[in-house]
């Protein structure tokens, strides 16, 4: 019951004032290549630190799977500006709120182009952008099926799993 809201805790800490060296943002830029890196640099710096936060969880565990490795970089790159959104820190402090207290409010007011909405379609929208710039069908599915709870398919899980530790 408590560890969604622990969690999301962390997350706007860390959020406060991300910070990434320069061999991080090479390593990026080597595993997504030409046509998928600037897709991560059009997100903000603290999704960029939460994505490669994730990335370092999965490598430290031993996964080697590209698919898997480009899509914990770019699971949130529907929050991104080439995703066509401007995500402030209130839309998520709001979004969080919402999705804990009143669900059917956010589903109200997460529509169109808003930050809200963004936050809410990440999934979808991010996927969208990373098949237009070229990302594998195994990655543009990862970053669609991020967030679903329940999968059967193991890379999903791990990303899940990954995903929620960081």
């Amino acid at each position: 019951m408590f560890e969604r809201p622990v969690y999301r805790t962390r997350q706007l800490i860390g959020a406060l004032s991300p910070k990434i060296d320069v061999c991080e943002r090479s390593e990026a830029a080597e595993l997504l290549g030409r046509g998928l890196s600037p897709l991560f640099e059009s997100m903000s710096t603290r999704d960029q630190r939460h994505g490669l936060d994730v990335y370092r969880t999965l490598k430290d565990q031993g996964h080697t799977d590209p698919d898997l490795l480009i899509a914990s970089l770019l699971h949130d790159s529907g929050k991104a500006a080439l995703a066509g959104v401007k995500v402030r820190l209130w839309h998520r402090i709001a979004f969080v709120l919402l999705e804990a207290g009143a669900p059917w409010a956010l589903r109200r007011l997460a529509r169109g182009r808003s930050g809200l909405a963004a936050l809410n379609q990440h999934a979808e929208r991010g996927a969208v952008v990373a098949e237009a710039l070229g990302a594998p069908v195994a990655v543009v599915e990862l970053i669609r099926r991020h967030e679903d709870v329940g999968s059967l398919d193991k890379r999903q899980q791990l990303l899940r799993i990954a995903d929620d530790s960081c």
